[in-house]
């Protein structure tokens, strides 16, 4: 980040809101700097005043949604009574993706969104890919007693993050008149998931904790990435 950089937290938020409806729109390559400084209602030299390239406003804006996020999902886990059994976290995480159009991009890699963004060689995503968060939720979750230890977890986590892909992803493929409402198919989800990997009597206040701790250590880790 440069050193210049504005401490003008209004006009930093109000360029993010802008970009993110623009880029959701229209998608990464087709929007400008001068798009986003017009819709935000500055001029394009005041942006440069936040950020250096268009690509490091980009990922200021990956950073801040993903970090809003992780929060929602721990809010909507925090309120729900069965929230810290596997199948509710996983139905309100669902939940929270199903909410954010950015995010849901975001999560599938949308091509027509993120564009040749996703091209580039030190692009966001891949200097993440050290982070298997999922992987590392449910190893917390077995340890924890939450989910079941029986099972992989490698294995285990690439089947939650297959169905999750394909939740935001169905509607490319099949008719929307053969899909049912979303509501009832992560509720289902989260049945399934719960019968399949949660033990019987499971204390839900344990696996809140657990998600608690995993979304601190990943807020943790998106402020690293913003400070540099």
């Amino acid at each position: 980040m440069s050193t210049q950089k504005s401490s003008n937290e209004d006009r930093e938020q109000r360029i993010l809101n802008a970009a993110s409806d623009l880029i959701v729109h229209f998608g990464y390559d087709k929007t400008t700097v001068s798009d986003i400084a017009n819709e935000a209602g500055i001029s394009k030299g005041a942006i440069y005043l936040h950020y250096k390239s268009k690509d490091e406003l980009f990922e200021a804006l990956l950073i801040r949604e993903m970090r809003d996020y992780s929060l929602t999902w721990l809010d909507k886990v925090e309120a729900d009574p069965e929230g810290g059994t596997i199948g509710g976290m996983y139905k309100n995480i669902l939940y929270a993706l199903n909410k954010s159009p950015f995010m849901a991009a975001l999560f599938k890699r949308d091509n027509r969104i993120l564009g040749s963004y996703l091209h580039k060689p030190d692009n966001f995503f891949r200097k993440q890919q050290e982070h298997n968060n999922r992987f590392v939720f449910v190893k917390m979750m077995q340890s924890a007693g939450v989910m079941r230890d029986d099972l992989d977890a490698n294995v285990v986590a690439h089947i939650m993050d297959m169905l999750a892909y394909s939740l935001v992803s169905i509607g490319e493929i099949k008719n929307d008149k053969f899909i049912p409402p979303t509501k009832d198919t992560i509720e289902t989800i989260a049945e399934i998931m719960d019968k399949a990997l949660t033990p019987s009597d499971v204390d839900s206040e344990v696996g809140k904790k657990v998600l608690q701790e995993l979304v601190a250590t990943a807020q943790q880790q998106l402020k690293i990435s913003k400070e540099n």
